[in-house]
């Protein structure tokens, strides 16, 4: 239970913004490649939680492709 409590304890990363985190944002430079998926469950210094408002509207350089993990939702 300590762990979920953990997780919505998380904000978001983006500078300013004081929303919960709901998806966790990493990088593979090598392969110009943003992977976006539910939030993790734990804080990682190499990955960005994002609130919804913030991963919505998430953008990258061009020529990069953004995998986009979505969970099932009942």
């Amino acid at each position: 239970m300590a762990r979920l409590t953990a997780m919505r304890d998380r904000l978001c990363s983006k500078v300013g913004c004081a929303r919960e985190a709901m998806s966790t944002l990493t990088y593979d430079y090598g392969d110009q490649m943003a992977a976006l998926g539910p939030l993790g469950p734990a804080a990682d210094p190499h990955a960005h939680d994002l609130c919804a408002i913030h991963a919505d509207r998430l953008s990258v350089p061009r020529g990069w492709v953004v995998v986009r993990h979505e969970t099932l939702r009942a």
